[in-house]
């Protein structure tokens, strides 16, 4: 019931407006945003990073509306990178090839994608530009997932991206319908693919409306990534489906250093730690920058449970 008002809320600029102004808002923003500024951010994929996570880098901000916003995006996630690197905070896990320690997450609106006229191209030149420098430093490109009426020119961009950059990884969303049938396409031996629940208002028509049904069609997806030759990156906090994983991904044969799980930062840490002190993977989601208002009110939307997760990091401020 909460999940439409709160995607609502998530696009009036009077509430933006309020939030962001209002002082205790920052206790939620330290907890839960890596900071705003990359050097900001780098400190904290450090900190993971020597606890035995791995880290995807997000650059919060979407939508552009012009060629010059989507070139600063660009710039924005080279200077991430060359500061991750310059860390020490690139390369492979372990000698594994497959598996950086260092992911940047990119969201094809933020570098052009809707753009009118010639907004895919611009996308794909601009994610090109992303990937070159991910790979000169060891680092990894994630495409991010937006709402459904993006995601075959998302798949396309994706496809042509990975002529040259292969190991760039897709998201796909449970509670699109369509998404099995993108999980059977995606599961070849050597495509990264995050699968989330997703976290968009959508139509019925398109998408899952009850928790029921998407939490089904998780395990459907999950289990075609899990039976395929790629490298499925499970993004899930929920106690049920992280079980369901870990029993899954033994059935399927896949071993530990074969998959992934993936988690928000600021939340469940304790279970981040739990998981790769028993020799999984976890790649904690690290998002930074100024513009986190509408990056929160998606977590909400989620999963309203969150809002008392988020009302006690207002009150306790830790």
């Amino acid at each position: 019931m909460l999940r439409a008002p709160i995607l609502l809320a998530a696009r009036n600029k009077t509430v933006e407006r309020i939030v962001t102004n209002w002082t205790p808002s920052r206790a939620v923003v330290d907890r839960f945003v890596g900071g705003a500024d990359y050097s900001a951010a780098v400190g904290v994929a450090e900190g993971l990073i020597a606890k035995g996570l791995t880290v995807t880098m997000d650059h919060l901000g979407e939508d552009v509306t012009d060629v010059d916003q989507a070139q600063e995006t660009v710039r924005a996630y080279q200077n991430v990178l060359t500061a991750l690197h310059q860390a020490g905070l690139t390369g492979p896990v372990d000698g594994r090839p497959a598996t950086a320690r260092a992911d940047v997450s990119v969201k094809l609106s933020a570098v052009g994608q809707a753009l009118p006229g010639e907004g895919q191209k611009i996308a794909l030149d601009n994610a090109l530009a992303v990937c070159a420098a991910a790979e000169a430093v060891g680092a990894t490109v994630t495409l991010d997932m937006e709402d459904h009426t993006t995601t075959d020119s998302t798949l396309e961009i994706l496809r042509q991206v990975r002529v040259d950059f292969p190991a760039t990884a897709a998201v796909l969303q449970a509670y699109l319908r369509r998404t099995e049938g993108d999980c059977r396409d995606l599961a070849v031996a050597g495509s990264r693919v995050r699968l989330c629940k997703g976290a968009y208002a959508e139509p019925e028509s398109v998408a899952f409306q009850e928790r029921i049904d998407v939490d089904l069609s998780y395990v459907r997806c999950m289990n075609i990534l899990l039976a395929g030759d790629g490298y499925p990156m499970l993004a899930t906090h929920d106690p049920r489906m992280i079980e369901i994983a870990e029993e899954r991904s033994t059935f399927h044969g896949k071993k530990p250093d074969q998959m992934e799980f993936q988690m928000l930062y600021g939340i469940r840490p304790t279970e981040q730690a739990r998981l790769a002190a028993a020799g999984r993977t976890v790649r904690v989601y690290v998002p930074y920058g100024s513009q986190w208002f509408g990056y929160l009110m998606r977590r909400l939307a989620e999963r309203p449970a969150n809002l008392g997760f988020f009302a006690r990091a207002l009150a306790t401020r830790s």
